[in-house]
């Protein structure tokens, strides 16, 4: 079965919004099932990952809402403020939901110590209870930070979005290619192969993202690295189909056993997927 392990679904106004915000014309609209459907199905894309896009509890309600209605919705990350006195409770609420797998606190624009808070904690010893997913949208700079987290809480599932979000407009691979193999060797941590194209340049070419795809695959293997759109964000550098064919080429060095597992075998043990 192949997933992909990353898109969203928003609605302008609703849910909690506010991003995208107007001035991101390609994707400020609503995005729902049916916008992808077409897609999804020529690629033969049988089930997707819905990940939070709004720091809101409304946008988590809302998308387990969608997902139970959307049955190629397999699995959905979610959101809680992870400082909140009640998150432990709100989790253990959460998790009774069939198709919550995962948790995604929206790191990237935070300071990079934040998930090291101790009011953090009970929130992460909940989702190693209850077993959820902790996607880490990160920039370069936290990943340390990913990995003092990883190491504290060994049985945390932790899933690097975006490869890390490496500077490659800026053809920049260090500190991120060097923190990025300290943490692949940790092994409760996994990393998408995903949202490349929006941290390219405009016009970017395979080979500009071949060597930080290859670094996330030579790090985590086929069975901890997982295939995402980050469909509809991928509209403001390209289209699903072009990213899809982009993805082949980069996976095309594997044999069929490990694309299975980067296309869809891996999501499926992460997020427990049947």
């Amino acid at each position: 079965m192949r997933v992909d392990a990353h898109q969203h679904y928003w609605r302008i106004g609703r849910n909690g919004h506010v991003w995208p915000t107007p001035d991101l014309v390609p994707i400020h609209r609503d995005f729902l099932p049916r916008d992808l459907d077409g897609e999804r199905d020529a690629l033969g894309i049988a089930a997707t990952v819905a990940v939070q896009s709004q720091p809101d509890d409304l946008d988590t309600a809302w998308l387990l809402d969608l997902a139970a209605r959307t049955p190629s919705i397999a699995a959905v990350v979610g959101w809680v403020d992870l400082r909140a006195a009640d998150a432990p409770a709100q989790i253990a609420r959460l998790a009774r939901n069939p198709k919550l797998r995962g948790l995604r606190p929206m790191l990237q624009n935070l300071p990079a110590e934040w998930i090291e808070q101790p009011a953090a904690a009970p929130a992460l010893l909940a989702m190693v209870e209850h077993d959820l997913v902790f996607d880490a949208l990160i920039r370069p700079h936290h990943l340390p930070a990913i990995g003092r987290i990883a190491a504290t809480y060994p049985t945390l599932r932790i899933v690097v979005d975006h490869g890390g979000k490496p500077a490659i407009a800026q053809r920049s691979h260090e500190p991120w290619a060097r923190d990025l193999a300290a943490l692949g060797r940790l092994p409760n941590v996994a990393c998408k192969l995903s949202g490349l194209v929006t941290e390219a340049e405009p016009g970017w070419a395979v080979d500009d993202l071949r060597p930080y795809a290859e670094h996330v695959l030579d790090v985590f293997g086929s069975s901890r690295t997982l295939w995402g759109s980050d469909w509809p964000v991928l509209l403001l550098a390209g289209s699903y189909a072009e990213w899809a064919r982009a993805s082949d080429d980069l996976l095309s060095s594997l044999d069929a056993d490990d694309r299975a597992c980067v296309l869809g075998d891996t999501a499926r043990n992460v997020y427990r997927i049947s």
